[in-house]
């Protein structure tokens, strides 16, 4: 049988298992805030993540990769054993959906950008030593360890503490809420529509100046602003339903701007983290095509059609551990509280990803559940839990490194 059609099927094959993955880990936590609220089923959940990861992934989900994910690895040491590149690819797509798997079945939310990095890094070591690698961006990457949480869970924190005052510690919370609501309605579609238009949808030839795209999101937030101005105003606030009847009314509100805010982060997420899974079978292909190694290659739309699919299949089979873990475990999440910690990690997501600072959207999502239950206070939260994250962020690197340069030596060994 001919090897490059081997490669090629082994490749395919490491592709969709890294995808799968991804949907079980990396979506799954994206979702989880949602279903602990009760703002939506599982069921509901997997429905919207599999509609707006999709559609992220196969339209807006990057026509062009980098070889080597995040520039981690020089690819010209591969110029004269463009084959070792390709075992290298393959070897890092099991390495690190083995790990996500693992973490999916212990219910760990962890980073899939950071395990693809880490298992690029293990081969690279392999194939061609430190000198090979860039230790400045692997230590951008080590530096979001600590970036991404901090920024969640203060932005929560703060956010949090506003609604409070606002809404939650007033004698007539559902009034205030009927004020409050169409200026965050606004704030939200505002950023939402920030994320989309500037510099966001480069394959939809959307990707705006910010002037520009600062114009086009105050429009958005503005008509928001008159909808839920209207919508506002048809809220029957009775006093005769007490504190507790109010609250529930209110909590009832806010899983409507949850389910925004989750839809969006669905869809970024697709856009963004699918080449995680696809950019190395994408390296693959081009390898096998043509013999030589290429700083960038096309995206076929096979693949990224490849990818979507796997990762909405993933979180449908098994993605309820890591929700069970986001949404349930660390804090006890109500809509509102799942609102500020969803909203917040999409906005500093956006914020850092814009000034080009080092962040991942797992650990900003936890840090910012973590957030909103120490605005709470701390007896609030489940430091047990958090401890297991923490010591599975820390593990991600290298277990991935290890894991990428034992199947690489066993392709090389067997294919070499």
């Amino acid at each position: 049988m001919d090897l490059n059609f081997i490669l090629l099927s082994i490749a395919i094959l490491s592709c969709v298992y890294m995808a799968c993955n991804i949907g079980a880990n990396d979506v799954a936590n994206a979702m989880g805030t949602s279903v602990g609220s009760k703002s939506l089923t599982f069921k509901q959940a997997v429905l919207i993540a599999a509609v707006a990861e999709f559609a992220g992934a196969f339209f807006v989900g990057g026509h062009v990769s980098d070889t080597i994910r995040k520039g981690m690895l020089d690819p010209g040491i591969f110029h004269d054993t463009p084959l070792h590149l390709v075992f290298g690819m393959i070897a890092a797509l099991i390495a690190a959906g083995v790990w996500l798997n693992i973490a999916s079945y212990l219910g760990w939310p962890v980073s899939t950008t950071h395990s693809i990095v880490g298992a690029v890094v293990g081969f690279g070591l392999i194939a061609g030593g430190w000198e090979a690698l860039n230790l400045v961006k692997l230590g951008k990457v080590v530096m979001s360890w600590v970036v991404s949480p901090v920024m969640g869970a203060l932005f929560a924190y703060i956010l949090f503490r506003v609604l409070t005052r606002l809404i939650f510690n007033t004698r007539n919370p559902l009034q205030h809420t009927k004020e409050v609501l169409p200026f965050l309605v606004f704030l939200v579609f505002f950023i939402l529509s920030q994320a989309m238009v500037y510099k966001g949808l480069k394959n939809l030839h959307l990707d705006l100046e910010f002037t520009h795209a600062v114009l086009v999101s105050v429009a958005v937030g503005l008509i928001s602003y008159i909808v839920a101005r209207f919508l506002s105003s048809t809220i029957q606030v009775d006093r005769a339903k007490g504190l507790r009847g109010q609250f529930l009314v209110t909590e009832h509100i806010f899983k409507y701007l949850q389910m925004i805010t989750a839809f969006y982060i669905a869809f970024a997420h697709g856009s963004n983290d699918v080449a995680n899974a696809v950019g190395p079978l994408a390296a693959v292909v081009s390898i096998l095509h043509d013999g030589s190694v290429h700083m960038k290659v096309e995206m076929p739309l096979w693949i990224l059609g490849l990818g979507g699919g796997g990762i909405v299949v993933g979180l449908f089979v098994w993605g309820a551990k890591v929700m069970k873990t986001v949404g349930e475990k660390i804090t006890e999440l109500t809509p509102s509280r799942g609102f500020c910690a969803t909203f917040a990690g999409a906005t500093v997501v956006l914020i850092c990803s814009k000034m080009g600072l080092p962040i991942s959207t797992t650990h900003t999502l936890v840090g910012s559940i973590i957030g909103v239950g120490l605005a709470r206070g701390l007896p609030s939260l489940n430091v047990d839990i958090i401890k297991q994250i923490f010591i599975s962020w820390i593990a991600t690197l290298p277990f991935t490194a290890v894991l990428s340069m034992i199947f690489y030596k066993v392709l090389l060994f067997s294919f070499g």
